[in-house]
């Protein structure tokens, strides 16, 4: 696949969205100012289907929804700054002023969609990849390409600082709401980030944070050594999937969710695979949606960081040596961490321990559940995109990340699949094993 770059436009706001009285401020949240977030742009693409709408182009409809759209999200024209006394470990704040833009790149490919590998690196056309200085000078960069079946992707590439998945779809699912007609958004934006995930006076750590997060002096996210890490999706069938569980129930007569269940599996597959020393302390690290958990409940429109990093933590050896369905039980049990307390203790960790070097360790699995995050709703008039898939290899401080992501197929999901080059062989044989339904329940 060859793309090539038509133009790259800046985007304005189609309004002024405030007085021009010079440069201000808006604070971020200590979730969005996390070592593990902080420290890298996430970049993602959406794939949509060709239209026999042809006489509006999709860089077009995109560009000027996107400026109406800007009207609201001003902020992600602005600029992220470190501020603070520290010189190093400094947070970031946004700064903006009137006139700001972001860029939208057009670009087209001498391909259809139908021929993408999403296991090369060819998909990294699709994307911005911007520097970590071109990241905070510009935190959103778009990119749409359009193939020769009529189809197009857009690339996004946001500085994780100033939203998560869930921020970024009210973002663009406001675009599409105007760009199909809409004359005002249905969800109000809301900023205020500072005070809604701020810490406590006092700050005070207690609880499971504790177990789970420590500091390590001079340590930097992502910057442990694990070797080359390539990519790799696998369909994950209903049938195979219904078969693990009903093994799982017929051995501890528990009943487990998908990502309980095949996260379990995984993780365990991913550590043996990978020939981790078996008193190394492994993590299986999540984000948990806090939107409805804190007290009080974050503001629809918040569209801030609003996940915190959920753990399950043992030796290798135990990971790989025990029944699987003890490795479930373990991911379930810490789910019910994903309390108000938890969050304000975790938010308070990162005032007190910031310059320290937070780490969880460098062994950790990182698992996220794309799969009804809303992505659909990004509809710019000719349908939600059918594929939803991420670039980034950094989340929660793993640099080997699994994504449950929207079925290619039918049925099931797509797993995507994260890591060190070496272990790739033998993690497909346990993928086939899987698909054979050999599960290896059992001690």
């Amino acid at each position: 696949m060859e793309v090539k770059i038509i133009e790259t436009k800046q985007i304005l706001p189609s309004t002024p969205p405030f007085k021009d009285e010079g440069e201000h401020e808006l604070p971020l949240s200590h979730l969005d100012n996390d070592p593990n977030i902080r420290s890298f742009t996430f970049r993602y693409i959406r794939v949509y289907t060709a239209s026999a709408d042809i006489d509006r182009h999709p860089f077009d409809v995109i560009a000027n929804s996107l400026s109406l759209a800007l009207v609201h999200y001003y902020p992600l024209a602005g600029t992220l700054r470190p501020v603070g006394k520290s010189s190093s470990n400094q947070r970031l704040s946004l700064f903006c002023q009137s006139g700001q833009t972001f860029p939208l790149v057009n670009a087209t490919a001498d391909c259809t969609l139908d021929s993408l590998d999403y296991d090369s690196d060819s998909l990294e056309q699709l994307v911005p990849a911007p520097t970590l200085e071109e990241g905070l000078a510009n935190p959103c960069i778009l990119q749409v390409t359009v193939f020769k079946c009529g189809g197009y992707t857009l690339g996004t590439a946001v500085h994780h600082s100033m939203c998560d998945g869930m921020g970024a779809t009210l973002v663009f699912g406001a675009a599409g709401e105007l760009a199909r007609g809409a004359t005002k958004i249905s969800v109000q934006p809301v900023w205020d980030r500072a005070t809604l995930l701020g810490p406590r006076h006092p700050p005070r750590a207690e609880g499971p944070v504790l177990e789970f997060l420590g500091t390590e002096k001079g340590f930097k996210p992502y910057s442990h050594d694990v070797g080359p890490v390539v990519r790799q999706c696998f369909d994950v069938a209903d049938e195979c999937l219904d078969g693990l569980k009903d093994a799982l129930f017929d051995e501890c007569g528990m009943k487990f969710t998908t990502f309980e269940a095949f996260g379990a599996f995984v993780w365990r597959a991913k550590v043996r695979c990978s020939g981790i020393s078996g008193d190394k302390n492994v993590k299986f690290a999540y984000p948990s949606n806090i939107r409805r958990t804190v007290k009080p409940p974050l503001p629809l429109g918040y569209w801030g960081n609003g996940c915190i990093p959920l753990y399950a933590q043992l030796s290798a050896k135990e990971l790989v040596e025990q029944p699987l369905w003890k490795t479930a039980e373990l991911i379930k049990k810490s789910k019910s961490n994903a309390n108000d307390e938890y969050v304000r203790s975790f938010i308070d960790f990162q005032e007190l321990y910031y310059e320290d070097g937070i780490t969880a360790g460098r062994e950790v699995s990182a698992f996220t559940d794309w799969r009804h995050v809303g992505h659909s709703s990004v509809d710019f008039g000719w349908g939600g995109p059918v594929i939803m898939f991420p670039l980034s290899k950094n989340l929660v401080g793993s640099k080997e990340p699994c994504y449950f992501l929207p079925p290619r197929k039918k049925d099931g999901f797509t797993l995507q699949v994260n890591l060190r080059a070496s272990a790739l062989p033998a993690f497909r044989e346990e993928m086939d094993k899987f698909g054979n339904k050999v599960y290896q329940v059992s001690a």
